[in-house]
């Protein structure tokens, strides 16, 4: 008998989140503990024995979050950022990387102001043009960092194309699956090495902690990332870990409701007149929109336009009641930021604008309000430009 695979919304419930079998809670327990009684010389109960090498409650959700990613294992950490420096920890002096060119600008921070420092190349392309991905691949490409759909202007890499080409070349591939998490998008499936996440961000859905997670799929990468995460220290808290399993039980109904709301939202600013553009792969203008239909289950609801100038930018951003402007994305409320003065504030300004980053563009994430309200709120606010 063929034993069937469960669905995504039951692993998302049940995977790494089984009652206590101590107590029969059904909800994982909070192990507020920094170190655990020993039986005798190296003798541990289940293995613990100081909460930085790993306690209860984070292992159920790196447990979690590797089934939800098809990995091998799974490594949380106190932010996405120390996720990212916890994946260059694999690199050493002379090696290659290259990262999409229209990353996360924190992610860009890192790598040019202090991965540089310790003598890795760091080398931004285009990931969406696997001819530049070809010409920039070295004897020293150790990793290709993808960022797909990008921050904030939603350009997608072709997976499969970029982890074909990397593998003949012995070149890792690890993905930012942050905005559209593995409800909709599965990296592995592709052939990438490594999945990233922000769970910050709709992994956990509720703004009220900052995480992150790598999920690899090589001995090698359970090995490393667990010795970084004892090493460094860089881990993600018991508490923070319990509001991401708590968050990601319900991933499979947020991601479905972020999306209804961000087609509808996205269809209204389409047809706007004071909107000059919208970045969006689910409208079917998106110069990519035939790529996300054959690599995702789904669009997400994250989304930027194009208003003009950063007058314009800041007159809407003034003039919304309902939706929030914050910084951050993917929680149930709707927020809108202005990318060049936030997330990639740290990005130079003539790189910034070479990447069509432009002071007039506005990021939203669609949160899971009523999409009439949300629309309602956008058009007046649009009025005030």
């Amino acid at each position: 008998m063929t034993i069937r695979k469960p669905a995504f919304d039951t692993l998302a419930i049940h995977a790494g989140q089984t009652p206590d079998p101590q107590t029969g809670a059904v909800n994982v327990p909070l192990y507020l503990t920094s170190t655990f009684e020993l039986d005798g010389i190296g003798q541990t109960r289940g293995g613990w024995d100081y909460s930085r090498a790993g306690n209860p409650t984070r292992d159920h959700l790196e447990e979690s979050l590797c089934a939800l990613e098809g990995g091998t294992s799974g490594h949380v950490f106190a932010s996405g950022m120390a996720a990212i420096a916890a994946l260059v920890t694999m690199l050493k002096t002379g090696d290659h990387v290259i990262c999409s060119n229209n990353v996360y600008g924190g992610t860009q921070r890192l790598f040019s102001n202090i991965t540089v420092g310790y003598g890795i190349e760091i080398e931004y392309v285009d990931t969406s043009d696997l001819v530049a991905v070809d010409r920039a691949l070295k004897p020293t490409t150790k990793l290709v960092h993808v960022e797909t759909p990008t921050n904030p202007l939603m350009h997608l890499t072709d997976l499969q194309a970029i982890t074909d080409l990397c593998h003949s070349k012995g070149v890792e591939v690890s993905v930012d699956n942050t905005f559209l998490s593995p409800y909709f998008q599965s990296p592995i499936e592709f052939g990438a090495d490594i999945v990233m996440h922000s769970t910050t961000k709709f992994l956990n859905g509720h703004s009220d902690g900052l995480g992150g997670v790598l999920v690899g799929t090589k001995p090698e990468h359970r090995e490393r990332f667990h010795y970084v995460q004892k090493c460094t220290g860089g881990i993600l808290s018991p508490f923070e870990c319990f509001l991401v399993l708590r968050g990601v039980k319900t991933l499979g109904v947020r991601m479905r409701q972020h999306e209804e709301n961000g087609h509808a939202v996205s269809e209204f600013l389409a047809m706007h007149p004071k909107v000059q553009k919208v970045f969006y792969p689910g409208l079917s203008s998106h110069p990519q929109h035939e790529l996300a239909k054959q690599q995702q289950r789904g669009f997400g609801s994250m989304m930027a336009i194009e208003t003009g100038s950063q007058e314009n930018a800041a007159k809407l951003m003034k003039a919304l009641k309902l939706c929030t402007v914050a910084e951050s994305l993917g929680g149930v409320e709707t927020l809108v930021s202005h990318s060049a003065s936030t997330t990639h504030f740290s990005v130079p300004p003539e790189i910034r604008l070479k990447l069509g980053i432009t002071d007039g563009l506005v990021r939203f994430s669609i949160g899971i309000e009523d999409k009439n309200d949300l629309i309602a709120d956008i058009e007046q606010a649009l009025a005030a430009i």
